[in-house]
């Protein structure tokens, strides 16, 4: 080796440690001192050991005005490569707080944008790893062409690969939308927040005085607003929880979800489920409760657990098989829908068609949530959400109605009708428009009031009602129940069921897109 290329080497190495050192010493551990890892201690834990390829790591800014042409950005604030998680093939992207608090110029959009079109070509998810103080300023219209470059390709792979970010640190102004169109978002608590506005620019416009954890912490956001998916404790439990969704999902929508070996036998009987329901059915139980005694190992992975409770999104293993489930979640306003629960549970199908992962379906419900606010928040368009997820889904969709299954909800839980491949009841089920009070109240209302003992005659009606369809049979009768199990069989019964309809194709007719209505 003469000297000219040792030269070359030494230099090469001077500068590659100079990229790595980030912004120094100091500012690490500042980052360390605010409870947050750098970006590539964050990356570090992602990868598998020895895997993670760095890639645009000499890339620098072209900015001039303001001085910035003195300016030396590691990276350019963000890391970017892949590598393997449990052995598959990940994009990554992640801010570099450390540098210039991560600022978005164009430089670092075009390699955010050079990662994410690399891994839709060759079919593998992108996670992001946000952590920004926002916009280059001194960078102007070139920043904000940069936020634009990476939405357009947000929505382009919007259902080709799973998109998924971590919001590890401050997120504002343009820079929430990117992860807005990005498919699951996780947030730290006490370090990651989101806003449009930051609380100085809320005090100066409207007198509100608010902290920044309290308008776009993890919290909030997981909890309130239903814009985050998952909350997490610190950077180390944000990771994790991504490598786990990772687990359930398929690297693109050109393969399906990786399947693992079951040591959970599929002839399991549980008999835990024949009591699991009260008698009453005034009395709860927890649905989630229910689901763990059927699904592999009881264990699930729930998205939007703080939002909207009263419907459950899950992911699960079935037979080793990945599912998305939604259930009503009677101990939370007795199931019913409500606005949010829709939406929730809309963008959760979507998802899961988009990706084929089959779908299963739990309904004990009353019906959507009455009321003025509820009417006047949108309801009708909000279910409509629900309602057009499950028709326009193709992958295998089996319900199993548990207990109550009233009216238009009957229909937004995935019933026959909504092109539910099969529909499980368990002997519990009560398939009808409404209530047996109700309708007794509504059906026989004249006879009843003209009785000689009108509430003897209403509670005669009621038992009527509920004798007539309170139950699975007249719906099987007519072939809109497939199978009525015992509780207790309800896992094996599920499996074959599912087996059966592994390989289902179904084509929907010609067109651009669906317009669901949002």
């Amino acid at each position: 080796m003469n000297n000219s290329t040792a030269d070359k080497i030494k230099l090469f190495r001077q500068k590659e440690a100079k990229i790595e050192a980030m912004g120094g010493p100091q500012k690490i551990e500042k980052q360390h001192q605010q409870g947050k890892l750098t970006a590539r201690e964050r990356i570090n834990l992602l990868f598998d050991p020895g895997t993670f390829q760095e890639t645009d790591k000499f890339v620098t800014h072209q900015c001039t005005y303001f001085g910035m042409d003195k300016v030396e950005i590691p990276a350019d604030g963000v890391v970017t490569g892949y590598g393997e998680v449990h052995g598959r093939l990940v994009y990554v992207f992640a801010q570099d707080f450390t540098s210039v608090g991560g600022a978005m110029g164009l430089a670092q959009a075009e390699k955010i944008c050079k990662v994410m079109d690399i891994a839709a070509q060759v079919g593998a998810p992108v996670i992001g790893l946000n952590d920004s103080g926002g916009a280059r300023i001194q960078e102007g219209i070139n920043s904000l062409s940069g936020y634009g470059k990476m939405f357009l390709r947000n929505i382009r792979y919007s259902g080709v690969i799973p998109q998924i970010t971590a919001i590890m640190g401050p997120t504002a102004g343009g820079a929430v939308y990117s992860p807005a169109m990005m498919d699951f978002i996780f947030m730290v608590k006490g370090a990651g927040q989101m806003f449009i506005t930051g609380p100085e620019v809320i005090k100066a416009a409207t007198g509100e005085i608010i902290s920044s954890e309290e308008l776009g912490g993890a919290l909030t956001h997981n909890k309130i607003s239903g814009n985050a998916h998952f909350v997490c404790d610190n950077d180390q439990d944000c990771i994790e929880k991504i490598k786990t969704l990772l687990s359930y999902l398929p690297s693109s929508n050109r393969e399906t979800p990786p399947r693992l070996e079951s040591l959970d036998s599929p002839e399991r009987i549980e008999d835990k489920l024949n009591t699991i329901v009260p008698d009453s059915a005034h009395r709860v139980y927890r649905m989630k409760q229910l689901i763990q005694l059927i699904v592999d190992n009881n264990e699930v992975f729930e998205v939007q657990s703080l939002y909207a409770p009263n419907i459950i999104t899950l992911f699960a293993r079935v037979n080793g098989r990945s599912m998305g489930i939604i259930a009503n979640e009677p101990s939370f306003m007795s199931g019913c829908l409500d606005v949010n629960a829709s939406d929730k549970a809309a963008r959760f199908i979507r998802f899961c068609d988009a990706f084929n992962i089959p779908l299963l379906t739990f309904t004990d419900t009353p019906g959507f949530l009455p009321g003025k606010t509820q009417e006047f928040t949108g309801i009708i368009r909000h279910g409509a959400k629900m309602l057009f997820a499950y028709g326009e889904a193709t992958v295998p969709k089996i319900t199993v109605i548990i207990r109550k299954a009233y009216g238009g909800a009957y229909m937004a839980m995935c019933g026959k009708d909504l092109a539910a491949d099969q529909v499980i009841a368990w002997p519990t089920a009560q398939i009808a428009v409404m209530g047996a009070q109700g309708a007794a109240n509504i059906i026989h209302r004249k006879e009843i009031l003209e009785a000689t003992d009108p509430e003897t005659t209403r509670q005669e009606k009621i038992q009527e009602y509920e004798v007539l369809f309170n139950n699975p049979y007249i719906a099987a009768g007519r072939g809109l129940v497939d199978i009525v199990c015992e509780p207790k069989n309800t896992r094996p019964v599920l499996i074959k069921a599912l087996e059966s309809l592994i390989n289902k194709q179904e084509l929907l007719p010609t067109k651009k897109h669906c317009n669901i209505p949002l």
